[in-house]
């Protein structure tokens, strides 16, 4: 997948607005559209794994899908805002 999808583009204005130390380093790197892709795609293989447990225990899609995503989502795309330098 080479295309920034809803988590991609969430990630990037987060990351663009909390954590701008971080962005300007890879995008220097020109690392920056090959990280978010990576978060995109860590947040989907997980959210899917998390989904199939949330439905197998029984909860509804709705249930699942934002059990899944409090799980998730601070792991690659809401990550903490960088401290003041």
């Amino acid at each position: 997948m080479n295309d920034l999808l809803a988590y991609g583009r969430m990630a990037e204005k987060h990351w663009r607005e909390h954590c701008p130390r971080m962005v300007r380093d890879l995008e220097e790197q020109g690392r920056l559209r090959e990280m978010l892709l990576e978060a995109q795609e860590r947040t989907l293989d997980e959210m899917e794994t998390l989904l199939r447990e949330f439905r197998r225990r029984g909860l509804n899609p709705q249930q699942a899908h934002a059990q899944a995503w409090e799980l998730v989502r601070e792991k690659y795309i809401l990550l903490p805002p960088e401290s003041p330098s």
